[in-house]
Formats: structure tokens, C-alpha cells, sequence
């Protein structure tokens, strides 16, 4: 895939789902457009990203923690475009917290399984972000609020 995503094929995308639930095999293609595709192209690509590793902009699955490196390396190369929408969409992942609202609501054992594992993926995510932040800054990220790119708002 280029110098930019040299270790995207070393998750094995094809075991794991993404936040819908469907299986994630399709992510290094989208990441590949945001790397190599022009503005807009990037720009759609970022909203299809968003839409399988953070669902409505608060739902986090199995292949969100594993992509969140990825979207670290795309914003900080130079010739990638809307990073301002990749740091939008790491700060969705990191306030993500669905799984654990939805857990702690409901007491009821049968979903305990499906809990755990689903409140696991959202610590990952939430993990996987603030340790890149703290790896590259030094502090907490300072990632935006707003995922979705409004037409034409791409920037570099």
C-alpha cells in the first residue's frame, strides 16, 4: 500500500467484524483511498470509514482498536487530505461509551457475555486513541467533536 499503511496487512481484517457487525475486509480499501485518493475521494472514504468503525458516531465494534494506529499514521502525512475529519472521527471513538451505558442499564444476565465483549471493544477503541494521543503530543488527544464532513469542507 504504499510507504504510508506498510503494516495494514498485517491485521487479519477478514476475522473481525466492524461496528454494523459486518465483516471488516473492506477497511484497508478505505483506508488506502484517504491515504491515496484525492480530497474528494478521501472525503467519502472518511464518512464510509466512520460509518463501519464508529456507527452513528457513538458505536464502536471489533476492527475500531486495530484501525485507530492507521488513522494516526494518515494524520500525520503531509499529502493526506481532511485530517481535521480523521482527528473528528478519532475524537468520536475516543467518547465512545455505548456498550458500557447499555450495560450498565440493563441487569439482566443473558446479555453479560455480549456485554463484556462489546464493552471490550469500546476500551480498546477508547485505549487505542488516547495512546496514540499521549504518544504523539506528550498529552491527552485534542480531538474535534464533529465526524461528519460538511460538502466541500475537506482541509489539509
Amino acid at each position: 500500500m504504499g510507504s504510508v499503511l506498510r503494516s495494514v496487512s498485517g491485521v487479519r481484517w477478514g476475522e473481525l467484524r466492524d461496528a454494523t457487525g459486518a465483516a471488516a475486509g473492506g477497511i484497508p480499501s478505505l483506508l488506502s483511498r484517504i491515504a491515496y485518493g484525492d480530497e474528494d475521494m478521501a472525503r467519502i472514504a472518511i464518512d464510509d470509514l466512520g460509518d463501519a468503525i464508529c456507527a452513528l458516531g457513538f458505536v464502536v465494534g471489533e476492527a475500531t482498536a486495530p484501525t485507530v494506529p492507521f488513522l494516526l499514521e494518515l494524520v500525520g502525512s503531509p499529502h493526506v487530505a481532511c485530517g481535521a475529519e480523521l482527528l473528528d472521527l478519532l475524537g468520536d471513538i475516543y467518547r465512545t461509551d455505548q456498550w458500557h451505558t447499555a450495560a450498565a442499564a440493563t441487569r439482566d444476565r443473558k446479555h453479560d457475555a455480549s456485554y463484556q465483549q462489546q464493552t471490550g471493544w469500546e476500551t480498546a477503541a477508547r485505549t487505542a486513541v488516547y495512546a496514540a494521543g499521549q504518544s504523539s503530543r506528550g498529552s491527552p488527544p485534542p480531538y474535534g467533536r464533529r465526524r461528519r464532513p460538511l460538502l466541500g469542507s475537506c482541509c489539509r
